[in-house]
């Protein structure tokens, strides 16, 4: 088969990777791709939000299959674009991937589903919010409406914090995604990622993974999109993923149904657990990243067939053979990240890593200039490693950090700690 994967970063070089290992797959193509990912695949110059371009190319190409890597082009309708034309495409319609584009119309699904979720309030108005805000006291959690990379979440201690996070939404700090604001109850417990497969009918949980949003070590610092991940989540034990699966997950994709609007992809649920108790933080649309390159070395070539299952509406088929081992994901950032950044700069040290089953560097933000890898973007190199355990992952994934050469870079030493 020719397959199309729409993306740039270290969550498509992950998918990528895992594509090329099935022998079903002839030929890819990733658009827009990155330097990492030229070295596995053909990539090509591409606008990914604009559908009519994406069809074009993928019928110039003779493409079977279509796998939508971000949320934007998602929310951009392209994955409508290549069904109307009569393509196979991952991903879900535009009007489901609100689950994803829209933090309010999330909370509404929620209420409709019966499905437990943090107790909030949607805002149009600076000053509406702000009232909400001292009423409920802090801490309490601000979040942008609409897309925002990952970053437009604010965990505020107090309501002054609150306050001044809600002047920088409708003051234009995430730009349209902070046209509308959703304020949330801060819920206690452990935060974990749960993936599931969705058909429109039927759905097929693949996988459980923690990630770190914080920048700084022990958690701390403002939030980023990530600055590594392992797999397993030790909190998502069965019971806890029957109680997400039956009270979450199945409610959500019910209601969708029940709209005309089933949901077909991978949803992404953020989760809080609190003694046993799963509640909803947020929906994704979309691999998470840095949880995808985690889920994808675990999963190898089988992802292909995974998703080509869900494509084709034939999950009540499909089967996840799971390895009884471990994975984690450290990410290399630019200084200054989730800040201002220098680009450019030269990293050294990745031509002698292994890569195999058990070790990747999966490159998010890097181009090749001149015969050398640079830094294009925040988060650019992610050191993944599959283990027995989960300190054997650890162990390997630093391993392959320490021989970058790049004094421009920056990582966290203490991924995995909460589990370790």
């Amino acid at each position: 088969m020719n397959i199309l994967i729409l993306g740039s970063g270290g969550r498509e070089h992950a998918l990528a990777w895992a594509v090329m290992q099935n022998p079903k797959c002839d030929k890819l193509i990733v658009a827009p791709g990155n330097a990492g990912i030229a070295m596995i695949a053909d990539c090509a110059a591409l606008d990914i939000e604009d559908g009519g371009s994406v069809v074009t190319f993928a019928e110039e190409n003779s493409i079977d299959f279509v796998i939508v890597g971000p949320e934007a082009p998602l929310a951009a309708g392209v994955a409508d674009r290549l069904r109307d034309a009569g393509l196979l495409v991952f991903g879900p319609s535009a009007e489901a991937a609100r689950l994803e584009a829209s933090k309010s119309f999330t909370k509404e699904i929620c209420d409709a589903a019966s499905a437990p979720t943090a107790a909030y309030g949607h805002f149009t108005d600076a000053e509406a919010a702000k009232a909400y805000v001292r009423d409920q006291g802090a801490p309490i959690v601000v979040k942008a409406d609409g897309l925002a990379a990952g970053k437009g979440v604010i965990i505020a201690e107090t309501v002054a914090e609150a306050e001044a996070a809600i002047d920088d939404m409708f003051g234009g700090a995430f730009g349209g995604a902070g046209a509308e604001v959703v304020i949330e109850e801060f819920m206690q417990g452990e935060e974990a990622s749960f993936f599931v497969l969705c058909d429109g009918t039927d759905v097929l949980p693949i996988g459980t993974a923690q990630d770190h949003k914080r920048v700084g070590e022990g958690d701390t610092g403002p939030n980023t999109g990530g600055m590594g991940a392992y797999s397993p989540a030790p909190v998502m034990s069965d019971a806890v993923i029957a109680k997400a699966m039956n009270e979450i997950i199945k409610p959500t994709m019910a209601e969708m149904a029940n709209r005309g609007t089933p949901f077909q992809g991978i949803l992404f649920a953020g989760l809080m657990i609190e003694n046993g108790q799963p509640r909803l933080v947020e929906y994704n649309v979309r691999f998470g990243d840095p949880e995808c390159q985690v889920l994808m070395m675990r999963l190898g070539g089988q992802a292909f067939d995974l998703l080509h299952a869900c494509a084709e509406g034939r999950l009540a088929e499909a089967r996840v053979n799971w390895a009884d081992d471990h994975a984690l994901t450290v990410v290399l950032a630019a200084k200054g990240y989730p800040g201002s950044y220098e680009k450019g700069t030269v990293i050294q040290g990745l031509d002698g890593l292994p890569e195999d089953s058990f070790h990747m560097m999966f490159h998010a933000g890097t181009s090749e200039k001149d015969g050398r890898t640079t830094a294009t973007g925040g988060r650019v190199l992610n050191a993944t490693a599959r283990g027995a355990t989960l300190q054997e992952a650890r162990d390997k994934a630093y391993a392959m950090v320490d021989q970058v050469n790049w004094p421009d870079g920056f990582c966290r030493r203490d991924i995995g700690w909460r589990a370790l």
